[in-house]
């Protein structure tokens, strides 16, 4: 199929300390490709194409309110356009002009943390972005591990590299933000030309505007699924409009009795913010894909595309989330769940985005739980997610709220199952009975994840879990929000 061609503006950035503009890149044309193909830096490798093993990752920097943040990415499903006006470091870029490695470099060398050595270029960008974030702050292997928990290695084994991840601070420094380079951003802000393909605005005024006047545009965030339409199903696009530029959309607001989190907040900050009112929560999150991967995508980007095994859903289903739709005909509220009509199907209009996701607070007698099994602890989907949150006084269930994954078309609300527990004392009798409802609420597939069989039977089992762990592991929740169970 040939799509009608646009005009595309140039992408202009910083690497290696050297402005490159490159001019006619196709909209879906990802950073990877311009990166080995175009200029020949062949140093960032391509393994899996979907942002799994970390073979492709690269450092992106960007001014943000003055500030210059960096990150790893991966850069197989970044799309090219979207490093317009940033710096980027691949790891031609880490040594200094007289051969001196980089910490990050040393480190792995003197810890023998490298053997067939392609994965390690995607390892030591991820040790220096964790290098720059750190500053004085030590390195501890916990930090390590989560930095590094979206790169795969197949023959050297970890020990080694998370050990040079915790040594490399003690190296000679050699940072790679500098005033200069400061200054170079400041002077390359990104176009915001109205007429291209690959379309940027900063403003929901602006964004709203070209969605009603281009609602043909393939929206993306941090592409972290629509990457992969582009590398794994080869789509093209016409048009690209990138919402994650909006400074409205870029920020949590925190209200008395709610949280607003924008739909271009990247994962982890969005993460970072609903853990902030509930810690039990910061295990699950931290599974939630690779750290560059919950860097690049965004909380509203897994929202709306709505995927069934999509594990950010069912958590904010089971916490009471609405979610807020704009255009420039005004705003529309629903609950999170009534946006999915179907499989990867939901009710926005063609000239709708995705605005805000608004979490209730923490209240009094909550208890809440979300619960994730996959195949592998890290970095893997989720055969079934399960989210629970409960307000239980004097004993009895006053509110129920569940949000199921993987196991419907869509992430689903757990209807019966709640008024099964709605009103009921909290005991073992109500909870078995709760586990026939939640099993016969749901008819799952069979696919190469699981089969139905065994989703239905972890359904209940994870509900009895909650059971178990409300009875004697209530200190994570209920007592850091200074509540008794049984008010």
């Amino acid at each position: 199929m040939t799509l009608p061609k646009a005009p595309t503006k140039p992408i202009r950035f910083v690497k290696g300390g050297v402005l490159h503009t490159l001019h006619d890149v196709p909209p879906q044309r990802t950073l990877l490709e311009v990166l080995r193909e175009d200029l020949h830096q062949t140093g960032t490798k391509e393994g899996c194409g979907e942002g799994d093993c970390g073979a492709c990752t690269v450092v992106l920097g960007q001014l943000l309110g003055g500030k210059l943040q960096m990150r790893a990415v991966n850069s197989c499903i970044k799309l090219a356009h979207s490093v317009d006006g940033m710096a980027l470091w691949t790891v031609e870029d880490l040594a200094a002009p007289d051969g001196r490695l980089h910490p990050a470099q040393e480190a792995l060398v003197q810890c023998h943390g490298s053997q067939c050595g392609f994965c390690t270029p995607g390892f030591v960008m991820s040790m220096a972005a964790l290098y720059e974030q750190s500053g004085d702050k030590p390195v501890t292997r916990e930090i390590a591990q989560q930095a590094l928990s979206g790169n795969l290695c197949r023959c050297t084994g970890y020990r080694p590299i998370l050990e040079a991840a915790c040594r490399m601070q003690a190296l000679p420094p050699m940072p790679l933000a500098s005033a200069a380079l400061r200054q170079q951003l400041k002077a390359l802000a990104p176009s915001t030309e109205p007429d291209s393909a690959y379309l940027a605005p900063t403003t929901l005024a602006d964004l709203l505007a070209l969605r009603r006047a281009q609602p043909e545009a393939q929206l993306v965030a941090g592409c972290t699924d629509v990457g992969l339409w582009v590398t794994k199903q080869h789509r093209q696009f016409a048009r690209v409009l990138d919402t994650t530029r909006v400074a409205e959309l870029r920020q949590v607001d925190r209200y008395p009795h709610h949280i607003a989190i924008g739909a271009a907040v990247n994962l982890h900050d969005a993460f970072a913010a609903l853990v902030k009112d509930r810690p039990q929560l910061q295990n699950f999150t931290d599974r939630f894909a690779g750290l560059p991967v919950r860097k690049a995508g965004t909380l509203g980007g897994n929202v709306a595309n709505g995927s069934p095994i999509g594990d950010s859903m069912p958590l904010l289903i089971a916490l009471g989330s609405n979610i807020v739709l704009a255009s420039t005909r005004g705003y529309r509220e629903m609950p999170l769940e009534a946006l999915y009509t179907g499989y990867r199907q939901n009710c926005m209009a063609g000239d709708e985005v995705l605005a805000y996701i608004k979490v209730p607070r923490p209240q009094r007698g909550e208890l809440a739980r979300v619960y994730k099994i996959s195949k592998r602890t890290e970095d893997d989907i989720s055969a079934v997610c399960l989210a629970l949150q409960l307000h239980i006084q004097g004993g009895k269930v006053t509110r129920a709220s569940i949000g199921a994954g993987g196991v419907a078309a869509t992430p689903a609300r757990a209807h019966a199952t709640q008024a099964a527990l709605r009103g009921q004392p909290w005991n073992e009798i109500t909870v078995r009975a709760a586990i026939d409802t939640l099993r016969a609420e749901f008819s799952p597939i069979s696919d190469m994840r699981a089969s139905g069989d065994y989703r239905r039977q972890v359904l209940g089992n994870l509900l009895w879990r909650f059971w178990l762990e409300s009875q004697g592991e209530t200190a994570t929740d209920i007592h850091h929000l200074g509540l008794e169970l049984h008010a």
